[in-house]
């Protein structure tokens, strides 16, 4: 009975061993694959990259690469360099950018509109009962002069008729005035035209720090992208590694087990682990195509100002090595100075309390009385050769001449006093939002510089962690190898050493983007240092 018993499960063990043996390796999830497009150089800069070919600017695979490879070999590299400066030239809201300050010259040009020279031109006729009631004629120029604010003015008048007003009595060949009209208290230093114009070209530089503002956040998103998909590669790289690692490990066991040097059980150990890390494998290229994705949505591309059209990433194109951190206190310091004096924030601001400068000069103006003078040298029109007498008494003598005073002034002035106070107001509410926007800067520098160093000593610690956490994987292969370790402290201490080096990868990719925002803050880009 006993025999009958061994025997038996003898042939069942070896029935489950054969089963479990027999198990076919899961299949490796399948990247989606498209006919990749090459890019012409204008997109991505000097990169012209397809699904079959290599960059000029390509450079090694310097991080370790899946098993399979070798570290010689070369692929196609994006750098971040390229891809910040093919968003600088394409992209439709950095082009949007550059529109502002075209807007802004627009409107100064609005503003000069209020100096340009203007011709005028009134004639009216009565003629009722076979008699001529009227007929009168005036034209003529006004010529506005800039820096004193007064108008040149000349004018031909001729008036005729039964019934015309005596004043309007002019030679038969009318008369010909040139003068000035001079403001001789308020509008004599600034008035409504030259307040427009000058605060329309404050509004340029206003226009300018917008652009930058735009295209540096423009750039900070597109930083962000890159370095998401930058993570999302490397995980995916890791992660396949240890696919590939899990699916060696499982033939290896399989012949082991049906040779009898190791038991049935590490089989399907082995393969439980293959399948859990297919189905991370799996997430990995989700989060893989949509980073890419992400990175796309950056990347237009437009000849001769035409309207910008996007453009794929290549599927064979994969992110640089993130580059060690370069910011020492020296450049900290650099950037601190220039945020002082460049920043677009404080820009807007200096600019909009200089508006508000001219304004409130503008509104002292008009408290003062509203006194202006006109003066004319008259002389009569052209007359025809036969009848000139060569007298000279209708010409432009000072005895013929036109003046007049224009008074006007408010008794309370409380319009005029209210608004500027009101404008006396907002001067120096914009006065203390500058200061507090120039610490807040600061501060946002400092911020952004403090966790750039955090994680870089981060990074270091990790890397000393994934090195140790290597030679213990290494150990304890040695010692599985050996019989003296099972085949679950193998794969979690290698699980474990997977996770340290995405955790690593992390933390890269945090440190670029913080170096990103350490740009942004400091009032510039990361891809115009």
């Amino acid at each position: 009975m006993r025999s009958f018993v061994r025997q038996f499960c003898f042939w069942s063990l070896l029935l489950w061993t054969g089963s479990v043996v027999g198990q076919q390796i899961p299949n490796r999830p399948a990247t989606v694959r498209q006919p990749a497009t090459p890019v012409a150089t204008e997109v991505l800069s000097r990169t012209a990259i397809s699904a079959s070919g290599t960059s000029t600017g390509a450079v090694s695979w310097s991080i370790t690469p899946p098993a399979g490879t070798s570290a010689s070999d070369t692929v196609p590299v994006f750098t971040a360099e390229e891809f910040y400066q093919a968003v600088l030239q394409h992209h439709p809201i950095v082009r949007q950018a550059g529109l502002l300050s075209q807007e802004a010259q627009a409107q100064v040009q609005q503003a000069r509109g209020a100096f340009d020279p203007r011709l005028f031109s009134d004639y009216k006729r009565k003629n009722f009962g076979n008699t001529l009631y009227y007929d009168k004629w005036q034209s003529g120029l006004v010529v506005p002069v800039l820096p004193g604010g007064l108008d040149v003015k000349m004018g031909y008048d001729r008036n005729m008729g039964k019934y015309l007003n005596p004043e309007y009595t002019v030679p038969p060949t009318g008369l010909i005035a040139f003068g000035v009209s001079v403001p001789v208290s308020q509008g004599l230093l600034i008035d409504a035209r030259r307040n427009t114009l000058r605060q329309a070209q404050l509004g340029i530089n206003l226009a300018d720090a917008d652009r930058l503002s735009l295209i540096n956040k423009t750039i900070l998103d597109a930083a962000k992208a890159y370095w998401d998909w930058y993570l999302g590669y490397q995980q995916f790289r890791w992660i396949e590694r240890g696919y590939q690692l899990a699916q060696t490990r499982f033939i290896a066991i399989r012949r082991q087990t049906l040779i009898g040097d190791t038991a049935p059980i590490d089989t399907t150990e082995a393969l439980i682990t293959v399948q859990d890390r297919q189905v991370q494998l799996q997430q990995a290229v989700v989060d893989l195509q949509n980073t890419r994705l992400g990175l796309t949505a950056f990347l237009w591309s437009a000849k001769d100002n035409a309207t910008p059209q996007p453009v794929d990433l290549p599927l064979a194109v994969i992110p640089q090595a993130a580059p060690p951190n370069q910011i020492d206190q020296v450049q900290l310091q650099e950037l601190l100075n220039r945020a002082a004096q460049q920043h677009p924030d404080l820009i807007k601001l200096a600019s909009k309390q200089q508006q508000l400068t001219i304004e409130e000069r503008y509104r002292r103006a008009l408290l003062l009385p509203k006194v202006s003078v006109e003066a004319s040298l008259l002389s009569r029109g052209p007359l025809s050769e036969a009848n000139y007498d060569g007298s000279n008494a209708y010409g432009f003598q000072a005895d013929n001449h036109k003046i007049g005073v224009d008074l006007a002034f408010p008794l309370f002035l409380r319009a005029e006093r209210g608004k500027l106070r009101q404008v006396q107001l907002q001067n120096q509410q914009t006065g203390l939002e500058r200061q507090q926007t120039g610490r807040d800067i600061v501060n946002q520098v400092q911020q952004a510089w403090n966790e750039l160093a955090a994680l870089e000593r981060q990074i270091v610690t990790q890397q000393q962690t994934m090195a140790n956490q290597d030679r213990l994987v290494r150990a304890e292969v040695e010692k599985f190898q050996l019989g003296e370790s099972s085949l679950f402290l193998v794969n979690s201490r290698e699980a474990k050493l997977i996770d340290y080096q995405i955790k690593l990868e992390e933390l890269r990719s945090k440190q670029q983007k913080a170096l990103a925002n350490l740009w942004y803050a400091a009032g510039t880009s990361i891809g115009t240092r």
